[in-house]
C-alpha cells in the first residue's frame, strides 16, 4: 500500500479493518488526491448509555475510567486506543484521528452512576484510553462539566493529558486539590518539537505542555510529568532532560512507560517511522525486541509496560536515579471519604 503522509495527521493511511470482509482500496492516484485536499475531522454522536468503564489489568493504577471521547484527533501515531476503531467499522489508521465519537450524554450519564447505591467511592482516571482534552473539548466542555460532576460528589479523579487545555479548568481543579480530589498528569514525550509535530501532531508543543505543569502547581493543583510512551532508539536518551525540566517547572512525581505496539499500531508505527525516521527504524526495532523477548510487542500483565530483559533494567535506573535526584518522588493519596450524594427534590418526610 503506497502512503501519503498528511500535515497534521499521524498515520498516513487506513489500514484494513480486521474485522471486515470487504475493504475498499483507492488507487495511488485517488489516494494522492485524497492527501493533498487533507483528512477533514468528522464527529459523530456516541450515544452509550454506561459513561463508567472497567479494567482489571494489574498494569494500571485505577479500576474504573472516564472517556468522553471516542478516537482522539491528536493523531499520536502509537496511540495504543487505535484498535477499538476497529470494533466501531472503521480503521484505526486515519480514520481514528478523523472520526471522533463524541458522548454528548457523558456529564449526565456520569451524575446517574455515581448517584446508584451500588458505586463505591473511588479514583476514577479521566483519559484512561482517549485524551479526554484534546482539540474539541475547547468547544464541546464535556470533561469540564464531568469534573464538576465529581466535584460535586467528592469523587476524586486522576487526570492524564498531553494537552494544554487542562489549565482552562483550574477553577474546578484547584478547589477539588484543596479537598484532595485531584492529581494531574502531563504526558511529555519528546521536548523537540520538530519530532512531536510528526509524532503527535496535534498535541500541545512541549514548551506549553511544561507551562501547564507550572500554572497548575501554581493554583496548588498536585501535578507529575508521565514519560509515555518512551520510544526506544528515538526518544529514550531524552529522559533525564525531559525530568530535569519538568522538576524545573513545578512537578512532584514521575512515571514512564515503554511503547507498546499492540494490532495495527505496529505496522502505522514502523510505516511512519520509515516515512519520517528510515535511519532510526532498525535500531528501535531492535531495542523493542530487546526488550520483549526478540518481539515487536508483548500483551502479558506485568510485562507490556516496560519490558524485560538488560535494556529495560538499564531504563528502570535512569529514570529512578534521575527521578530521585530531583525530588520526583513525592506520593500523594486521592480521598474518597468525603464523597456524598446529593439529595436532591426530596419530599419532607412529614
Amino acid at each position: 500500500m503506497t502512503r501519503f503522509p498528511q500535515r497534521g495527521r499521524g498515520a498516513s493511511y487506513d489500514p484494513p479493518n480486521r474485522f471486515e470482509r470487504l475493504n475498499i482500496a483507492l488507487d495511488d492516484a485517488e489516494e494522492h488526491a485524497r492527501s493533498q485536499s487533507g483528512r477533514r475531522t468528522e464527529f459523530f454522536i456516541d450515544a452509550t448509555r454506561t459513561i463508567l468503564a472497567r479494567n482489571d489489568s494489574p498494569d494500571v493504577g485505577f479500576q474504573v475510567s472516564v472517556n468522553p471521547y471516542r478516537g482522539c484527533e491528536h493523531g499520536c501515531v502509537y496511540c495504543y486506543a487505535r484498535p477499538g476503531h476497529e470494533f466501531l467499522g472503521l480503521s484505526g489508521g486515519l480514520d481514528f484521528e478523523s472520526k471522533i465519537f463524541v458522548k454528548t450524554e457523558a456529564p449526565a450519564l456520569l451524575r446517574q452512576a455515581l448517584s446508584k447505591r451500588s458505586w463505591a467511592p473511588q479514583v476514577v482516571a479521566i483519559s484512561g484510553v482517549t485524551d479526554a482534552y484534546q482539540p474539541v473539548e475547547r468547544r464541546l466542555e464535556l470533561t469540564r462539566r464531568c469534573l464538576k460532576v465529581f466535584s460535586e460528589f467528592g469523587n476524586p479523579v486522576a487526570i492524564i493529558t498531553k494537552n494544554h487545555l487542562v489549565t482552562r479548568d483550574i477553577d474546578i481543579l484547584a478547589e477539588m486539590a484543596e479537598r484532595r480530589l485531584v492529581k494531574v498528569m502531563i504526558s511529555i514525550t519528546s521536548l523537540k518539537d520538530d519530532l512531536i509535530l510528526k509524532m503527535e501532531p496535534r498535541t500541545s508543543r512541549p514548551n506549553r505542555r511544561l507551562h501547564a505543569i507550572e500554572k497548575l502547581t501554581k493554583a496548588g493543583i498536585p501535578t507529575g510529568v508521565m514519560l509515555a510512551p518512551i520510544v526506544p532508539g528515538l526518544t529514550d536518551e531524552e529522559m533525564p532532560e525531559i525530568l530535569k525540566a519538568a522538576a524545573g517547572a513545578g512537578a512532584t512525581s514521575a512515571s514512564y512507560i515503554v511503547l507498546r505496539l499492540p494490532g495495527i499500531v505496529q505496522d502505522l508505527f514502523l510505516s511512519w517511522l520509515e516515512d519520517h525516521y528510515p535511519a532510526r527504524l532498525k535500531k528501535v526495532s531492535g531495542r523493542l525486541r530487546s526488550l520483549r523477548d526478540g518481539k515487536l510487542s508483548d500483551s502479558r500483565f506485568g510485562h507490556r509496560m516496560r519490558g524485560d530483559g538488560e535494556f529495560a533494567s538499564v531504563l528502570e535506573m535512569v529514570f529512578t536515579q534521575t527521578a530521585d535526584r530531583l525530588g520526583l518522588n513525592q506520593r500523594y493519596d486521592l480521598d474518597a471519604s468525603c464523597f456524598v450524594r446529593p439529595t436532591q427534590g426530596q419530599l419532607p418526610l412529614f
